[in-house]
């Protein structure tokens, strides 16, 4: 964790005022006076802030059901925010592991722990998102074939990894990935010859979405852990 960050989580300065004691020499990492705040911290550090220990916070890690029309940055935009839903304190802190579009619902994982978000998003975990999609036409059947083969996307290079797609209804199905490209659900219909019409994030891992629309929750211990 870099050390302004690491001020912030131990005390209730801003990130501004983290870095302006850093560069008065205030800080201290085993027992050597620090003046760049992007200087790593790891667990076994010791740091001081004018003599005096400091102690980050423990890390949170929350699962949302996400509105329609929220978007997953921190600040509002043309549409408000998800973070104005939690009722949190340092809530500046959080970002989401994984954001979603605007126009798309359901399970968003959010947290303070940079690392273990890393791991959520990382292709090399692979790491299985279940979407449930609406779709504009009834969906074509060689679709399924050509999604466990991969399908190139516009402005690729590379196929998409394999994806499992099971049919629910015929304008209906759930679509399993294991990336997280830009667009990718709607991306990947188009290069069929469909339309996306709602889409709908069920599950991120084992961890499957559980509250009701705009509600949000701490996630259990053994959940944290599937992301370590």
């Amino acid at each position: 964790m870099r050390l302004d960050k690491f001020v912030c989580k131990s005390t209730e300065l801003t990130k501004v005022q983290a870095i302006q004691l850093i560069r008065d020499g205030a800080l201290v990492v085993n027992g050597a006076v620090t003046i760049s705040e992007t200087t790593q911290v790891h667990e076994n550090n010791i740091v001081t802030l004018h003599g005096r220990p400091l102690t980050a916070r423990s890390f949170r890690y929350l699962l949302m059901y996400k509105p329609l029309n929220t978007i997953c940055s921190n600040v509002d935009e043309f549409y408000p925010s998800i973070f104005n839903l939690l009722s949190i304190d340092n809530g500046s802190e959080l970002h989401v592991a994984g954001r979603l579009d605007a126009d798309t619902t359901g399970l968003v994982l959010i947290t303070d722990d940079g690392r273990w978000s890393f791991n959520i998003i990382r292709p090399s975990r692979q790491c299985e998102k279940v979407y449930r999609v609406g779709l504009s036409r009834p969906i074509a059947k060689d679709v399924a074939d050509k999604f466990l083969q991969g399908v190139q996307l516009q402005g690729e290079s590379q196929l998409t990894l394999p994806a499992k797609l099971e049919v629910v209804h015929e304008n209906e199905v759930l679509l399993t990935l294991q990336e997280g490209k830009f667009h990718q659900v709607k991306r990947m219909f188009s290069a069929v010859g469909n339309r996306v019409v709602s889409l709908h994030r069920e599950r991120i891992g084992n961890i499957t979405l559980d509250v009701p629309v705009g509600e949000w929750r701490y996630l259990s211990a053994s959940e944290v852990s599937l992301f370590v």
